[in-house]
């Protein structure tokens, strides 16, 4: 039996990278799983895998509404909601953005990284406090420190851990907790106000290098590697009593500067 038999999930952002090794991992270890997606390409591959699908866009709240119910009626009740959409900025320097690019990066990139969440757990809370679950975000070593991104993605990610401490409070006793990955091997992209929309983190070897350099472990992740935490934090027997927290999985990189 897995650790998740029984668990009745769903997870944004589930086309590719972090996402999509998460709703495996689940899917695997017994869980129904309800994947959100915005690329129509990514529905066969994850249907295939045994992964329902909608096609949405986070920012909207309309998507996680429709998500929450699609799973309620495929699979009876939710008891993990995991908002792990997210948009990269590509370490765009605010001096090189015109006012108007600052305010759309902004609103793109706060829509899918914050917004996205906070829909998502809104949308999933009376669901949650039916079966006693949680809600699992997917933050980034830039909750903790500069350097992971740009002013809009690090400001994107502090609010991302505020808001789960705040949450915590709120829901309770439905738990809220995040992931903190670094430095992973994703095609994480970036707002299409910067035009890097079609752009992807793990293209650029040099800067993917550069990333290996600072990490303790001496290399970069694979979203596999932190489908562990997820695992955990959506369990109701071993993570009972975790909650409000956002888990380091960045190979050091916090405490190494």
């Amino acid at each position: 039996m897995g650790r998740l038999e029984g668990t009745r999930a769903i997870v944004t952002g589930a086309g590719s990278g972090i996402g999509r090794a998460v709703a495996q991992r689940f899917t695997a270890e017994g869980a129904q799983v309800l994947g959100v997606v915005r690329n129509p390409r990514d529905v066969k591959l994850l249907e295939a895998e045994g992964i329902a699908v909608i096609i949405g866009d986070v920012a909207d709240y309309e998507t996680a509404h429709r998500a929450v119910e699609t799973a309620a009626v495929r699979f009876g009740g939710l008891d993990v909601y995991v908002a792990n959409a997210g948009l990269w900025d590509f370490s765009k320097r605010v001096e090189k953005q015109s006012p108007g690019e600052l305010k759309a990066g902004f609103d793109e990139i706060f829509g899918v990284n914050l917004l996205g969440a906070l829909y998502g757990a809104h949308a999933a809370l009376p669901r949650l406090r039916d079966s006693g679950g949680s809600v699992i975000v997917t933050g980034s070593n830039a909750c903790f420190r500069a350097g992971g991104g740009g002013a809009l993605y690090t400001a994107s990610k502090f609010a991302l851990r505020g808001m789960v401490m705040q949450l915590a409070k709120e829901f309770a006793p439905v738990r809220v907790n995040g992931v903190a990955p670094g430095a992973t091997n994703t095609g994480l992209s970036g707002p299409s106000a910067f035009g890097q929309q079609d752009r992807a983190m793990n293209l650029d070897a040099v800067r993917m290098s550069a990333m290996a350099d600072h990490m303790l472990l001496g290399r970069i992740s694979q979203p596999e590697e932190h489908c562990g935490l997820y695992v955990t934090l959506a369990s109701k027997t071993e993570s009972s009593y975790v909650t409000g927290a956002m888990l380091l999985s960045d190979g050091g990189l916090t405490i190494s500067v």
